[in-house]
């Protein structure tokens, strides 16, 4: 589809050369945009608030660890406390 936008100046220049660093075209630079602000905008708003996505997988926190404690949590990890 082709279409016809006004945009401020300085928009389409600084968009042309990011395309160029890049790689890619002006086209699929502003698809792409388009498609993660729509993303955004699909986030599912209920009551006022955000929904966030939950991993309806297994698991949970590892037994020994309290998960309240930066330093145990640091320590699991393998790092210094």
């Amino acid at each position: 589809m082709k279409t016809t936008l006004d945009l401020n100046d300085q928009l389409p220049a600084s968009a042309k050369a990011l395309a160029a660093q890049q790689r890619t075209s002006l086209t699929r630079l502003i698809e792409e945009g388009l498609q993660i602000r729509l993303r955004v905008a699909d986030t599912r708003v209920v009551n006022g608030r955000v929904q966030l996505p939950v991993f309806p997988g297994r698991g949970g926190l590892v037994a020994g660890i309290d998960p309240c404690s930066n330093r145990a949590l640091i320590e699991a990890l393998g790092g210094d406390a």
